[in-house]
This record gives structure tokens, C-alpha cells and sequence, in this order.
């Protein structure tokens, strides 16, 4: 089936986001960082924000549950950008030849009121024809409810489709709707991946 369309992820894809390149500046001991991320700022409390919960009441639920913690839970979003490492510059260079033969769409599970920041600190963003933010439509991959909305909002079909994501569980997600995958890991040459669907 033709390729028509080429769906982004962009955190860990495109962007290199991290919340330990703020904590690395915060913590001395990298094993209270690793301790603090992985029971305190978890990757499902932030989901929740990237669901559309807004990052004050998120933040405000886990400084009650953990007041010891108070400061350091104010900073994931008070120090938000410094999360940011920049672009992932070798997957970027690849968007204005994808742009030249296929629409180029975005789906991205972000936060509704940091992504706007992320949208003024990089160009790259304005060679998408359409981004669907998860934290704008309260609804998060990988359920398919989500990849619905991208599909009817820019009328395309998944099996027309190239979907690029590094979580494994969305990938899944998109591959049972009938969208063509790339799952982007370190090891992985977006490039060379793309060349050998032929969309390169």
C-alpha cells in the first residue's frame, strides 16, 4: 500500500527530553535522582499532565503526598525547559526530504501548556502540516481513540500511513490499527529505516 503520510512522536524522537538534565543540576547524588524520578516525579505521574490534568494541580497532588519533597517536586515544572537538550538533529535533517513527497503530521503525548514552549524554541515544527497534542484532546496514546482524532481531523487512512514513535506500546497501538511502524531506540538509524520502507 502507498505511503502518503509520514506521523511524528517527538519527544525522543525529535526532541531529546530528558528530566535529568534538570535534576542532574539539582542533585549531588545521582542515586537520590534516580530514586526521586523513579518513586516521586514518576513517568505516570507526568503522563497524567500529558493526559491534560494541568501542571498545577498536578503538582499541588504531589507536594500533599509528598511534602519532604515540596521543593524539588515545584521544579519538574518550574525548571521544565531545561529538560530540553535540543533537537535530535539527525532525525530532524530528514524532515524537509520527507516533507518534499508526504504530508507531514505530528502525535505526541505533551503536556497542552508546555507544548506551546516547545513550539517557539524549535523551527522545525513549522514544516508540519498538522499536530495533535494530547494534552489539548485529554486523551493519550497508546489508545486508539487518540490516533482516531489525527486520522479523521487530517482525513488520512492508516494504512497510508508511516507512524515513528520510541514506545513500544504505542507502536503496537498503531500497527493494529494498520499503520506502517518505525520503533525509533538508540541503535536504531531513522534514516537507514526510512530507505528500507522506501519513503527515503
Amino acid at each position: 500500500m502507498e505511503i502518503k503520510n509520514v506521523v511524528f512522536d517527538f519527544g525522543g524522537v525529535l526532541v531529546d527530553w530528558n528530566p535529568r538534565y534538570l535534576y542532574k543540576t539539582i542533585f549531588k547524588d545521582t542515586s537520590e535522582m534516580e530514586y526521586f524520578l523513579a518513586n516521586i516525579c514518576t513517568g505516570e505521574w507526568n503522563t497524567m499532565q500529558d493526559a491534560g490534568r494541568s501542571l498545577a494541580e498536578g503538582t499541588e497532588l504531589l507536594q500533599k503526598q509528598f511534602p519532604e519533597y515540596h521543593s524539588l517536586i515545584g521544579d519538574f515544572y518550574g525548571g521544565w525547559e531545561q529538560m530540553l537538550n535540543g533537537e535530535i538533529s539527525e532525525n530532524v535533517a530528514l524532515l524537509p526530504r520527507l516533507k518534499k513527497k508526504y504530508k507531514l503530521l505530528g502525535l505526541t503525548n505533551w503536556s497542552a501548556e508546555t507544548f506551546p514552549v516547545a513550539l517557539q524554541l524549535f523551527p522545525f515544527f513549522g514544516q508540519f502540516e498538522g499536530i495533535v497534542v494530547s494534552g489539548t484532546e485529554k486523551m493519550i496514546k497508546p489508545d486508539k481513540a487518540f490516533f482516531h482524532v489525527l486520522l479523521r481531523r487530517y482525513r488520512i487512512k492508516a494504512e497510508h500511513s508511516l507512524f515513528i514513535d520510541d514506545t513500544l506500546k504505542n507502536i503496537d497501538a498503531a500497527k493494529a490499527m494498520g499503520f506502517h511502524t518505525i520503533h525509533f531506540h538508540d541503535g536504531v538509524n531513522l534514516e537507514e529505516q526510512c530507505k528500507k520502507m522506501g519513503v527515503l
